[in-house]
């Protein structure tokens, strides 16, 4: 069986990966162009198709006409993309011979669309995965091929699920593809009225209201936290990034005096009260001029020290 693969991120490294060691003969792999501004903390799908010796086109906004043509001419009996960013036009899902399909991070038909990982932490499921499925024009609405669920724990980042989601992409590929090698493509019906559909994700986004139940404003942290964007408070011209935090232990919520929502020094640890009356501990925060490197009590004293 002959493939082509459109590939980016962990899991289009991963994927490409399980197809080369099932015996999937791949022809072409399709990815896209390292991004200066993008925080690029991600295997690089470019290099497993180097190591490999497949030939490599990248792709910046959309396909251009001769790459089409060169996937259209392959005639290959499967089209993989594998968290490709851009969606894959008519010609190219009608060019494979068998089938054309998608990993996408979510359990369909939950959490289709952009960021599904992120979206599924902020909020608070239990539970995510990745599904196989088949492409159709509409994005995530395919039928399902395979699926794998992970476990979502309570204090996991989005970075620690996308890291499960990864390994559950590259499972339910390994266990589908003795079928998909003798071209038998197995279908369930991804019933999107029983889903969910949520677009993506802006830096700014990320604005912490610590008006919020606490659930909520430790959810968004977890969501976005590095090497994601970070969710952000400010003091007057400061935008600080909270990295890291855990709801408070009853001791140290104790100490902080009763008052209004915000952000406070005490026992010298930086708590947020939240507007349910629930504590954070902010274990880590960054000016937002300085990502990586943790502010210190002394710093942050005299930002706090006035606050109401």
């Amino acid at each position: 069986m002959r493939a082509v693969v459109f590939a980016y991120h962990n899991v289009g490294a991963r994927c490409l990966r399980v197809l080369l060691a099932r015996g999937m003969r791949v022809e072409l792999v399709l990815s896209h162009p390292d991004d200066p501004a993008e925080n690029l903390w991600f295997e690089r799908v470019a290099d497993v198709a180097a190591e490999h010796a497949i030939p490599l086109l990248l792709v910046e906004q959309s396909l251009t006409a001769e790459q089409i043509e060169r996937v259209r001419s392959l005639r290959a009996d499967y089209v993989f993309s594998f968290y490709f960013r851009r969606m894959l036009p008519q010609a190219v899902l009608e060019s494979a011979r068998v089938a054309a399909l998608n990993m996408h991070g979510s359990l369909l038909p939950r959490y289709r669309g952009r960021a599904p990982v992120n979206w599924a932490v902020l909020h608070g499921e239990a539970e995510t995965g990745a599904t196989l499925h088949e492409m159709q024009a509409k994005p995530d609405a395919g039928d399902i091929v395979a699926q794998q669920a992970v476990p979502i724990l309570p204090d996991d980042t989005a970075r620690e699920v996308f890291d499960k989601v990864t390994v559950a992409a590259e499972i339910a590929l390994w266990q589908v593809m003795p079928r998909l090698l003798r071209g038998e493509v197995p279908r369930r019906a991804n019933r999107l009225e029983q889903g969910s559909y949520f677009g993506g994700r802006k830096p700014e986004d990320g604005r912490i209201d610590w008006a919020l139940a606490s659930g909520q404003v430790y959810n968004l942290i977890r969501a976005v936290a590095p090497p994601y964007p970070g969710a952000f408070f400010e003091i007057g011209a400061r935008r600080l990034i909270v990295a890291r935090a855990r709801p408070a232990a009853a001791a140290l919520a104790a100490c902080l005096p009763p008052g209004a929502p915000g952000v406070r020094l005490c026992a010298g640890q930086v708590l947020a009260r939240c507007g349910d009356g629930g504590v954070l501990h902010l274990q880590q925060v960054w000016d937002s001029t300085r990502p990586g490197l943790a502010l210190q009590t002394g710093e942050l004293e005299p930002l706090l020290a006035n606050r109401p």
